[in-house]
């Protein structure tokens, strides 16, 4: 059976594959001059406009650190929920390599409003505290739900107003787009996010990310830090040629699409059986619930999962482009079978 882990234990879109195969004979510029890469930027300027800069990265902590790098010094802060991946999943990285403080923010539901934002709105031009610099969302959050465009759209209008940038971890982002049923730029560059980490290696990518800079007033020198974070591929097409076959026809928005209706599909199976709660609301790929404690290793055992809350018992399932109506009928019957 496959497991529910993390939409980072799936394996490859058959197109990824064949656009890494295509792309593997003969030989192209390095570190990005190449035509693979100058078409993928291009193919994110169809997406998000022409005003734009596009930076290519290994991986999602690299994309959230170069994103990070570009707008804060070492005595600014950056103001995230608790529960935000470059809090509780990154292992220190964001404030070891940016210097900056993460200042968060203890939520219900992973996401943040500018009431709980205010609460690290103290101590500006005071030389003795960190001077906060940049909001930090995740899209989708890690527990699994998604900003409305008018939720981004005032804390984006709250943070420039305070002389603050607005950063977003998209490491979903194609789930949350495609929750919402908007325009990629609708709850991006139009409400006035200025970085985004986009995800790809979650969404059916072999590996790569890129960072999309709206603010292209701040990313100008930014290819000096990507080459400081070793985060600049000699070999660039590889990740380049990912995203053109990603990107063609809407393939990543379909790819989200199925991975958002799989995790429903599990989600109502669950809720049918008396002992599990449901946590949170289901909007993306992530599913969320509380299942008794006795059971979960020998569930894990049989189809592996992640404990989110040891505490709580709460555990986590995360459905991927790959998964499978039959995979939800016989992890749904797992759970009848073990838990009723």
């Amino acid at each position: 059976m496959r497991g529910f882990g993390s939409d980072n234990f799936s394996g490859v879109l058959p197109e990824v594959f064949k656009a890494l195969e295509e792309s593997a004979y003969g030989h192209a510029h390095s570190y990005g001059e190449d035509s693979y890469t100058e078409k993928a930027v291009a193919d994110f300027k169809e997406i998000f406009g022409e005003d734009i800069d596009v930076y290519f990265v290994y991986n999602g902590t690299g994309a959230n650190i170069l994103s990070l790098s570009a707008f804060t010094n070492s005595y600014n802060a950056i103001i995230c929920a608790e529960t935000a991946h470059i809090n509780v999943d990154e292992c220190g990285a964001i404030e070891k390599q940016t210097g900056s403080k993460l200042l968060t923010v203890p939520t219900f539901d992973g996401k943040l409003n500018v009431g709980l934002i205010q609460n690290h709105m103290h101590h500006f031009g005071d030389q003795h505290h960190v001077q906060p610099k940049v909001i930090s969302l995740t899209q989708c959050t890690e527990l699994g739900t998604v900003y409305s465009r008018d939720e981004l759209k005032e804390i984006c209008d709250f943070a420039h107003a305070h002389d603050m940038y607005v950063h977003m971890d998209g490491a979903r982002v194609a789930n949350a787009i495609a929750h919402l049923g908007c325009s990629p730029a609708s709850i991006t560059k139009e409400v006035g996010i200025d970085v985004m980490s986009f995800g790809g290696t979650k969404n059916g990518m072999m590996f790569g990310e890129a960072v999309i800079f709206f603010n292209t007033r701040i990313s100008k020198e930014v290819k000096y830090i990507r080459k400081q974070l070793m985060q600049l591929h000699s070999k660039t097409r590889f990740i380049a040629a990912q995203f053109s076959a990603v990107l063609k026809n809407d393939l990543w928005l379909k790819a989200a699409a199925h991975s958002n209706a799989m995790a429903k599909n599990l989600a109502n199976a669950a809720e049918q059986i008396p002992s599990v709660t449901l946590t949170q609301k289901v909007e993306a790929n992530e599913v969320f619930a509380i299942i008794p404690r006795d059971k979960i290793q020998k569930l894990q055992d049989e189809c592996f999962f992640y404990v989110w809350d040891e505490d709580a018992a709460e555990v986590r399932w995360v459905c991927s482009f790959d998964t499978t109506e039959n995979d939800i009928v016989e992890f749904a019957n797992l759970l009848r079978q073990e838990l009723c």
